[in-house]
């Protein structure tokens, strides 16, 4: 598999596996308007996985599709962020999490955008107009509950003490994007650090929450999923998403 297969890869499994988490809470969402914004922003997340494994379908020469690049490939073979495939919790954990994903896409997606390759240039420019959503969405409720009442302020704090050490990896380089930025192809992600750590630290510092590992920036970070290595968590996750189609191969509606 070349690095353009497996930047795309990359690209589609972080948007799954994070639409799939969202999707969790359709239904069980704290109010409705809110339980239908989370589930909103989770089709966005999938409809955006659908267009990168289409890309990555076609740069396949065995055959694959897209529902087999979803359903069909064990959890060694997905390259989505550890962040991505962390249990939900309670709904300001999973708020915080989309907080600090969010305000990596729309980084990401606009540098993209003005990629050589039109078709991950062209994908980014569409998600662009979502997530600058997502992160508003997600900013704002940040700030409501790390300000809010002593309940909700001291959740909020654990949830960060609990994330904060999956966050490094958004932007930590991969072989395979490390490659495709010298070809003008992937985002230089070296590049987007100081503006993610610019918008996060002035919502968290609204959200009045502090730093309890020490020194935040230079905490220990735990990598390993663009290159597959995973939490237990990623199992699961695929075992719930992926039986119908391996129960029943081929199966349709």
């Amino acid at each position: 598999m070349n690095n353009l297969q497996l930047y795309t890869l990359h690209l589609a499994d972080n948007a799954l596996i994070m639409g799939h988490r969202n999707s969790e809470w359709t239904g069980h969402g704290p109010i409705l308007e809110q339980d239908i914004a989370l589930s909103n922003i989770a089709l966005d997340l999938i409809g955006q996985a659908r267009n990168f494994y289409q890309y990555a379908a076609l740069l396949d020469n065995s055959g694959a599709t897209e529902d087999s690049l979803a359903y069909l490939r064990d959890a060694h073979e997905f390259r989505n962020c550890l962040l991505a495939e962390q249990p939900n919790g309670h709904w300001g954990k999973t708020i915080l999490r989309q907080f600090f994903f969010s305000t990596y896409q729309f980084y990401f997606y606009e540098q993209l955008q003005h990629s050589k390759d039109e078709t991950l240039a062209a994908i980014a420019a569409k998600a662009l107009k979502e997530v600058t959503y997502h992160v508003r969405w997600s900013a704002e409720w940040v700030i409501r509950l790390g300000d809010g009442t002593e309940e909700s302020h001291t959740r909020m704090q654990q949830a960060m003490d609990d994330l904060w050490k999956f966050t490094g990896e958004l932007l930590t380089p991969a072989p395979y994007e490390t490659a495709l930025v010298n070809e003008g192809i992937a985002v230089d992600l070296t590049l987007l650090k100081p503006r993610w750590d610019e918008k996060v630290n002035a919502v968290l510092s609204e959200a009045t929450l502090t730093d309890t590992t020490g020194n935040r920036q230079k905490a220990w970070m735990q990598t390993g999923g663009k290159e597959g290595r995973h939490t237990e968590h990623l199992g699961y996750i695929l075992a719930e998403m992926q039986f119908l189609q391996r129960a029943y191969p081929g199966a349709e509606w």
